[in-house]
């Protein structure tokens, strides 16, 4: 394949040429990351040809996934992605053994105090969702001190993570933190669900080489390998890598869009090697990747990435990394302006 047909494979299975239904998305692309609400809305926004703002988060569950970050994924997809140990662990409120959380420095849980706070806020969820900072003040009327709290409601995971992760509770799909308790399931096991999950990578996010699933799946080279050896893959060269794909039924005879506003996060960022991408050149790495582990909202002209925006309100800045036409900036207009209907302003910055 040449590069232009590796990225009109790539953006049409990712729904960024032709849309498709929300639930197909989420399930097809393994859901969108969502440390930020707004930007998984803005994923479908530009994938989902039934998206509606008052409906979208219908049918959705928000929770720890691949990588370990939280996504937003299909409700039906819970059994996929939280998958408790093979299931031993599904909601047991037993703390006993290792876990991530427990062997790190200053953990100040006992197995008892971990159960008994478990089950405080699990009893708190059963009146109805709880903001983050209402059970805190719950746990603390319970006599949670403020060790235990620093690791309960440790900002990156804590023993909340762990009480999502053994299925008992999920974050409320909404962008201020709050949970609610999880329907029940019966978990997958492991390695059928890895499997399924890399099924779906190389059939919906791909063509990718081996580098790209290892950076999207979070795993080591020798499991990607071995899926692969499991999969009905295809492959093709360009530039001396090789790149992995399953065949799924789809066209690839439409253009690569003249222009397209990724969401922060994008899958279309995340779902390949950084350094390896193809549509953000080296030199513009650190506009999309920052040191901080943020990744911005990208702006994409003919499929190569040339600059990133924000919408506040009804104004959208966009900061473009090199220098481009008056037909493109003409284009970039046009687009926001079919995208955000409530735009009174669109201001460029370089």
């Amino acid at each position: 394949m040449t590069l232009e047909e590796l990225k009109v494979r790539q953006m049409t299975n990712q729904y960024l040429i032709r849309k498709g239904a929300k639930e197909t998305v989420v399930r097809d692309l393994c859901g969108v990351q969502a440390q930020f609400l707004g930007n998984a809305i803005h994923s479908l926004k530009i994938r989902c040809h039934d998206f509606e703002e008052s409906t979208v988060k219908d049918g959705l569950a928000k929770n720890w996934t691949l990588r370990s970050t939280v996504h937003v994924f299909s409700e039906k997809d819970l059994p996929l992605f939280i998958r408790c140990n093979n299931g031993a662990d599904y909601r047991r409120n037993q703390w006993n053994g290792y876990t991530f959380w427990n062997q790190r420095d200053k953990w100040a849980l006992s197995p008892e105090r971990q159960a008994y706070l478990s089950e405080v806020i699990l009893e708190a969820l059963e009146n109805g969702s709880k903001t983050r900072e209402e059970l805190k003040e719950i746990c603390r009327e319970k006599g949670m001190t403020y060790p235990e709290e620093t690791c309960m409601f440790e900002p990156w995971g804590g023993g909340i993570c762990e009480l999502c992760k053994r299925g008992f509770m999920q974050y409320v799909v909404q962008e201020k933190k709050a949970y609610c308790l999880s329907p029940a399931f019966i978990p997958m096991e492991d390695e059928e669900a890895q499997l399924e999950i890399a099924r779906r990578y190389f059939t919906h996010i791909a063509p990718a080489t081996i580098h790209d699933a290892m950076y999207f799946l979070g795993a080591r080279q020798v499991e990607v390998k071995r899926w692969l050896s499991l999969l009905p893959v295809e492959r093709t060269t360009l530039e001396g890598k090789t790149y992995f794909y399953i065949e799924n039924g789809k066209s690839y005879d439409e253009a690569i869009p003249r222009c397209v506003f990724l969401a922060g996060f994008d899958q279309l960022m995340l779902g390949y090697q950084k350094k390896e991408s193809l549509y953000l050149p080296p030199e513009h790495l650190r506009g999309i990747f920052n040191l901080a582990g943020i990744v911005m909202p990208a702006l994409l002209l003919d499929g190569r990435v040339v600059g990133k925006w924000k919408k506040k309100n009804t104004k959208l800045t966009v900061t473009l990394f090199e220098q481009v036409s008056a037909e493109d900036r003409k284009a970039i207009v046009s687009h926001g302006e079919t995208l955000w209907s409530d735009l009174k302003k669109i201001e460029f910055e370089e």
